[in-house]
């Protein structure tokens, strides 16, 4: 059986590739051709741990994939990474499995190309400043989603603990990302300069004002994935005139602020704009109005992760 490495994989398989490989996914969709269960979250017991199971099969590559991830808070403590993962790809007419490989790296890929799709369509054109709050895991691959489909001329920087945003500036200069970045202490300062905010927090309460919002700001939510989770302000979701999510299915059932939102009769899932799909396939609208704020809500689902996968595989052993 082949293996990869996330380091091996980092090498040779890139945001533009992920984009690429993830649009292509849309239209296999449309033609029946993904076959897609729910992923399963087991939490474990008095702890932040959670382990996640995502199964999935591209009946036109026939190639299917799970991808079993960690996700360990704590794990920084002893230099471990907080999300851990592997993609099991099996070919469908033999039921060989064929690779191993890590997923760590290519989740926080997908979920950043998933983001950069979704501003692609709903942030102004002419956006210019990126604001993010959260510097954990997830939140460099969500920049450079960003800077694959808009230029980016600044980029503000937020985080609870200081020093980790500071290395956080440190690694996007070190991967060769010139542009202006400054790093604040002040969330409010982000949300008002951002014309574009990225948002990659395990907060259980919303982490920015929807009062401080630019007119025409969009935002991308990729943090909070269980129920108990917020880190959108809920008085954003009512002034959004489209929110847009990865998984609808999903999010009824993870995306904590949008649930809340929901019980509080702010916001209702039967009447949400769109998906992602719908998006890219032209059957609703991305941005209209310069002045409009929008959502992109990102769950994850299983079909991502083998858009992917397979990705990978195709290109380093086909």
């Amino acid at each position: 059986m082949l293996t990869l490495t996330d380091s091996e994989i980092e090498k040779q398989y890139f945001m533009k590739d992920a984009i690429k490989d993830t649009l292509a996914l849309f239209n296999k969709l449309e033609q029946e051709q993904i076959i897609v269960e729910h992923r399963t979250v087991i939490e474990m017991p008095n702890t932040h741990n959670a382990m996640l199971y995502m199964p999935c099969l591209d009946l036109k590559e026939k190639l299917g994939t799970i991808k079993v991830i960690s996700i360990f808070p704590d794990n920084p403590k002893v230099n471990l990474s907080t999300t851990q993962g592997k993609i099991l790809i099996t070919e469908l007419e033999t039921g060989q499995h064929k690779a191993i490989i890590d997923a760590s790296y290519l989740t926080r890929l997908r979920t950043g190309a998933l983001s950069g799709i979704a501003t692609d369509y709903l942030s102004r054109k002419d956006s210019r400043v990126l604001g993010v709050i959260g510097t954990g895991g997830m939140a460099f691959e969500q920049v450079l989603g960003i800077l694959e489909v808009r230029n980016i001329e600044h980029i503000y920087l937020f985080n609870r603990t200081f020093e980790k945003v500071q290395l956080f500036k440190e690694k996007l200069q070190d991967f060769g990302i010139n542009i202006e970045i400054s790093v604040t202490q002040d969330v409010q300062e982000v949300v008002q300069q951002s014309d574009i905010i990225n948002c990659a927090t395990r907060s259980n309460e919303a982490v920015f004002n929807a009062k401080d919002l630019k007119e025409g700001t969009h935002i991308n939510g990729v943090g909070s994935y269980q129920p108990s989770m917020r880190e959108i302000d809920i008085n954003a979701i009512k002034k959004s005139s489209k929110i847009v999510f990865d998984d609808i299915d999903g999010a009824q059932t993870e995306a904590g602020e949008f649930i809340q939102a929901e019980k509080e009769g702010h916001f209702s899932f039967d009447n949400t704009y769109g998906d992602l799909q719908q998006l890219v396939l032209h059957k609703i609208n991305g941005r209209e109005d310069e002045t409009e704020t929008t959502i992109f809500k990102s769950v994850g689902a299983a079909h991502f992760d083998l858009a992917v996968g397979i990705g990978v595989f195709k290109k380093l052993f086909s």
